[in-house]
């Protein structure tokens, strides 16, 4: 009688001893998939089979429905690229997260730090700048000189020290760009400073950046920016480089309200566009295009995307 009992008792012991396993190995697997897949709780993107058929010459690109985080087309969308000016976006989105759009900054000797031949603001040291104004000058014209003045600005103010040299100040930088970075689920992305210049630590891919431009989309004053043709108050003029949004340019696009133009010898050709159009609003990412090619493939995918049915 105890042997059976105690026969009993170790098969009762074995099952339950199975059953607590199963159910580690389940959430170890359950694990496993949110961690590979982490960007879904974060900021949807539903990396489904494509949708549209369509050429695109640049190396790069993706389609993505704004609204239900669909991507419609994807090209090389996990390769690692350089993002040229469209790392400007992220800059905006730190800055409009940690200021306001009616500070005033004043330019310092950052100034000096201006390339020739960069993209610039025309920015002078001891001139007082609202952020608003510094923003349009690096979003629309996209000023590298805007970009500095910007981050350093914002690295004091959020480091809580207003002695960081230039270069501290950029790195600190860097670093609020890199922890934003991850904390929308853009893990194949790597900041070192706010302009988007050619460093081969500076990179991202396609499908990042749809994160990155999701969630600075969310912010109502990103898009008011992005938006504009021209932004002008009296004290400066700036002119938006996309040429999506110029009522009089060949590659004028109707429903076309943004988002950000790039360009650097190792990048290519780059354009982050956003378009609002018979009740859809899809988003274009094309890298290391040409010139016109870049305008082509963002006009081609935003057509084969409206064109579909909802």
């Amino acid at each position: 009688m105890k042997r059976k009992t105690f026969t009993l008792f170790s098969i009762i012991l074995v099952a339950i001893i199975c059953i607590i396993f199963l159910n580690i190995g389940e959430k170890e697997a359950s694990f496993r998939e949110v961690k590979a897949n982490g960007y879904r709780n974060i900021n949807p993107i539903e990396k489904a089979p494509v949708t549209v058929d369509v050429e695109v010459t640049g190396k790069n690109a993706i389609l993505l429905d704004k609204d239900t985080g669909r991507i419609l087309f994807s090209k090389n969308g996990e390769e690692k690229i350089y993002p040229a000016s469209t790392t400007k976006i992220m800059t905006a989105l730190i800055a409009l997260e940690n200021g306001n759009l009616h500070d005033y900054i004043t330019v310092g000797n950052e100034a000096a730090l201006k390339l020739q031949g960069e993209s610039t603001a025309y920015l002078a040291e001891g001139q007082v700048l609202t952020l608003e104004e510094l923003l349009s000058g690096l979003l629309l014209q996209s000023g590298n000189d805007a970009a500095r003045t910007i981050a350093i600005h914002i690295a004091k103010e959020v480091g809580n020290n207003p002695n960081f040299s230039n270069e501290e100040a950029l790195a600190y930088f860097a670093g609020l760009m890199n922890k934003k970075a991850k904390e929308v689920g853009a893990k194949d992305t790597h900041f070192v400073n706010p302009n988007g210049l050619h460093d081969p630590n500076h990179y991202t891919t396609a499908l990042d950046m749809t994160l990155i431009t999701k969630e600075a989309l969310k912010n109502e004053q990103f898009q008011q920016l992005v938006s504009r043709e021209t932004y002008s108050d009296g004290k400066v003029t700036y002119h938006n480089t996309n040429r999506l949004l110029k009522k009089n340019d060949p590659y004028y696009f109707e429903g076309a309200n943004g988002i950000k133009t790039g360009f650097t010898t190792e990048a290519g050709r780059c354009l982050i566009s956003s378009v609002s159009r018979d009740g859809r609003n899809l988003l274009s990412f094309v890298f290391h295009s040409t010139g016109k090619g870049v305008y082509s493939d963002t006009i081609a995918l935003f057509n084969a995307g409206l064109g579909l049915n909802q």
